[in-house]
């Protein structure tokens, strides 16, 4: 039986749950045998009433487990997969399952490597192009917030929650409104999946950069790996949207691609304690877990909306080449930082773009190469308060709200390097979003540039087979290639792309 709409308050311990499912279903506790929390989220429209609302399922009898059943292969096929983030991790690992031996191409290093990698941006402002926030085991959601909510709708969402908890991260995931893995628990994951990845045949090979791609007639049949030729019956492209010199080459070797609509702004920084007492009021700001928002406004010539909110967070050094700035924001688990920040970012049209498919990246970079001069041509990153922002120039000092960018930053106005179409959407778009959380548009909140790496700027073209439309072996997937948007879609289309393969060789579809 499923029962909607149990409401706890913040205070009430949650073994209360339980009971009050029990007489809602009228069921005697000795009755019960299954039990589990479906959805929990939060209901702060009155602030002096705030609750807790569950959707949960009670039963007399044992739960029954759903597991979607995938046909195995006699003849094991070499797959190729390029890149090692969310898309390609669950693309591999049901492959795997299915009996087939995918070889996984990462240009980056193991989770454990690419820690240092990181440390030595922020440390000694040394960057491995290919080894960074952007690129390694776990791509780039590995050093975020680790955040699983998403808008699409799919019932292979559940299945992704249920294999993220089944190699370690936290169980609440499965049930929470708006779960979170959290970038300490995050590399922990992504490294037991690699391990049975291998365990049921897979190779992973890290600090293997794809450079080219062997092509014969309208078939993939091998790729270049750091000079050497690799054969692949299949191969499946599940770059992130930083692998820039993959989209070149993809460009070059004729593969069908459009210019998408993406967006570009700024990372926002308040005090943690002011977004929490915004949310909850004064009587729950201590005693709920650091909140969140979504933010969007209408009011600016360009649409604006918040992206990638990190609760009690840091904003970090994200680029993925040399003199270039880019942020991205990442928080732990327990999300106990001073501030919180967010994207916050205006619409970019293919019409802003530069000439050509690519177009959409050199906008992207032409950014970037401004941060990294304006912020000190050492990877520091050029900040400002808001009210600097909306006035111009730098000169406030950060007393209050503090950066938290942290391979260093230099104070500059930001109006020098945003177009004048994005800083004045943001302006006009910060203070509507203001009237829904008051603290938004605080003087003293600190903006940092430049967020440019949202989603792709561009899409790799595939039919209804998931195959390119020129190459029928190859499967542009994920993120990079234009058709998820965060860590939960991205490893939908990776289950996705692996099940049209194995469909292809067993020669029915899988159900699920």
């Amino acid at each position: 039986m499923k029962i909607d709409n149990l409401k706890l308050s913040p205070f009430a311990k949650e073994d209360e749950l339980l009971s009050l499912a029990t007489k809602k279903s009228k069921l005697k506790p000795s009755q019960v045998k299954s039990f589990r929390v479906l959805k929990k989220s939060l209901d702060a429209r009155d602030k002096n009433d705030i609750k807790y609302v569950y959707s949960v399922e009670i039963s007399d009898r044992e739960e029954q487990p759903f597991d979607i059943s995938i046909p195995t292969i006699d003849q094991p096929k070499k797959v190729g997969i390029v890149g090692f983030g969310p898309c390609g991790i669950f693309c591999a690992l049901f492959l795997a399952r299915a009996g087939f031996k995918p070889i996984v191409f990462e240009r980056g290093k193991s989770v454990e490597e690419r820690q240092k990698s990181v440390n030595k941006l922020i440390n000694d402002k040394f960057l491995d192009e290919n080894s960074n926030i952007q690129f390694g085991e776990g791509g780039a959601g590995t050093f975020s917030d680790g955040k699983l909510n998403t808008g699409v709708s799919s019932p292979l969402i559940k299945t992704v929650l249920k294999e993220f908890v089944k190699f370690g991260a936290p169980k609440d995931i499965e049930y929470l409104a708006k779960p979170h893995v959290g970038s300490d628990n995050l590399p922990k994951v992504v490294s037991a999946m690699r391990k049975e990845i291998i365990r049921l045949g897979g190779e992973v090979r890290f600090d293997s950069k794809v450079e080219d791609i062997a092509l014969k007639g309208d078939k993939v049949v091998g790729v270049k790996v750091n000079g050497n030729l690799i054969d692949v019956d299949d191969l499946v492209i599940a770059v992130g949207h930083s692998a820039r010199d993959t989209f070149y080459m993809l460009n070059e070797r004729g593969f069908d691609m459009e210019r998408k609509a993406f967006a570009m702004g700024v990372r926002i920084e308040h005090l943690r304690r002011d977004v929490d007492i915004c949310q909850y009021g004064e009587k729950f700001a201590d005693v709920l877990p650091s909140a969140d928002y979504r933010l969007s406004s209408k009011k600016a010539p360009r649409g604006t909306f918040t992206f990638c909110m990190c609760p009690g967070g840091y904003v970090m050094p994200s680029t993925s080449e040399q003199e270039m700035v880019v942020t991205n924001g990442m928080s732990n688990y327990k999300r106990d930082g001073e501030n919180s920040n967010s994207a916050v970012l205006c619409e970019v049209y293919p019409e802003d773009f530069f000439d050509g498919v690519l177009g959409g990246i050199e906008l992207q970079r032409k950014l970037e190469r401004l941060a990294y001069s304006s912020g000190g041509r050492d990877f520091s990153a050029p900040v400002q308060t808001y009210k600097d922002f909306l006035q111009g120039g730098a000169k406030t000092p950060f007393t209050r709200v503090k950066p938290t960018y942290s391979a260093g930053f230099t104070p500059f106005d930001l109006n020098e390097i945003l177009p004048k179409f994005i800083s004045e959407s943001l302006k006009i778009g910060i203070e509507d979003m203001a009237k829904r959380l008051k603290c938004f548009n605080h003087p003293t909140s600190v903006l940092t540039g430049v967020e440019t790496r949202s989603s792709s700027p561009v899409r790799v073209l595939r039919d209804e087979n998931g195959c390119s439309l020129k190459y029928k072996n190859a499967y542009p997937s994920g993120e990079g290639c234009g058709y998820a948007g965060g860590i939960m879609s991205a490893s939908v289309d990776g289950i996705k792309t692996a099940f049209k393969i194995i469909e292809k060789y067993v020669g029915r579809k899988i159900e699920y």
